[in-house]
This record gives C-alpha cells, structure tokens and sequence, in this order.
C-alpha cells in the first residue's frame, strides 16, 4: 500500500540531456485509491463459482522498485479495497481480477499434493528422486480428478453442508479407493488368473488411494 507510483514519462521535443523514465509522482497505493474511485466501473466476472459484480479501477504506471511499466487495478468492496499489480500489460481488468480469484484454488491444489497425495512426506535425497517423486505425486492427483470428471454424480461428500454443493478432493480420492478396493492396485502378479501388470500404473494408482 505504501508503494509510490508514478505516472509514464513524457517525451518533450528539444529538451536536452537523455529522456525521462519516469513521469510525474502519482503518490502511494493507498493515496491513488481515493483518487481513482470515482472513476472505477463495474465487472461482471466468472468469482468462486459463480458470476460477480465487482467495481474496479486501473490504470498503468511506472513503479521504480521493478523498473517498468505496471498495470494497477484497485478493487473496491464495501468497506474495504485490494490492489492488484502486474507487469503483463495485456491482461484486461477482468483477467486480473479472475486469476487473482482463482488463488485459493491454486492453493488448494497445493495442500491436496503435499497433505492428500504424500509429496511432502518424500524420504529421498537425491535430486532426480525428489523431482521424480513429485511428478508421480503430480501424476497421482491429475488422474484422481480425471476419474472425479467421469462420475456421474458428485461423490459423497465427507464433511456436507447445508448451503455447499461443492466437494473436496479428499472425497474423490475416497470414492476412487472404494471403487478399486476390490481389484487392487496391480500388486497380485503371482496370480496365474491374471496376467502380469504394470508396476507403474499400481505405484501411481497407490498414491491416488
């Protein structure tokens, strides 16, 4: 919020001496917030799940802490604002404001390889076997939300709620576990009734469960 930022220079004919980089003081984040609010219009955005009004102003400047050109969109709520900064100036208002909003999903997805999967709990040491381990772990969740894709109805959801239709990954993962627990993950190849599995595919599918 106390970041200043400052407006784009401005190119003056038969000054002398090397031209500007940055433009007039603009003042801090916090300060240009109020100035802006005026201006601000509002969105109708794609936000957890489902469309939005959201008031927003931008505007593209210069910050002198990265050296170039940023575009600034302030989001105003009712007593509160956030401010978005991005060095990609061909992002509109509504991308920012959306991918912003899918952060928590970003973070979600985090947890569920760390916590859900195992990536976290890896005993190796060796580069290429931590880097391995993180591609199965990866592997591992893809393929438990592939298969979440193809159910016909939202599996049974642990913890329900009243007012939430959404279902976590944890309950996908159980439905898939439930649906192979009389299979087995490809480990019996010692069964003469059954042909000789992939040892790949039951690493992988043991992580999913």
């Amino acid at each position: 919020m106390n970041a200043v930022l400052h407006d784009l220079p401005v190119a003056v004919p038969g000054r002398a001496g090397r031209p500007r980089k940055y433009g007039e003081r603009l003042g801090s984040v916090k300060a240009m917030q109020t100035a802006l609010r005026a201006t601000a219009r509002t969105y109708s955005l794609n936000l957890y799940g489902r469309v939005r009004d959201v008031v927003a102003a931008e505007q593209v400047v210069m910050l002198k802490t990265l050296r170039c050109q940023v575009r600034v969109v302030w989001v105003y709520r009712r007593t509160q604002w956030i401010a978005l900064v991005t060095t990609d100036l061909t992002l509109s208002v509504a991308q920012i404001i959306e991918i912003y909003g899918a952060r928590w999903k970003i973070e979600a997805g985090f947890r569920e390889i760390k916590q859900e999967i195992g990536s976290a709990q890896t005993q190796t040491r060796n580069p290429d076997a931590v880097t391995n381990h993180l591609h199965f772990c990866m592997v591992a969740t893809t393929i438990t939300w592939i298969y979440g894709a193809s159910l016909e109805q939202a599996p049974a959801r642990r913890y329900a709620a009243a007012r939430r239709t959404e279902y976590a990954f944890a309950d996908v993962r159980r439905a898939l576990a439930h649906d192979l627990a009389d299979v087995g993950f490809g480990v019996d190849c010692d069964d003469p009734g059954h042909g000789t599995r992939n040892s790949l595919i039951a690493t992988v599918m043991g992580l999913v469960a």
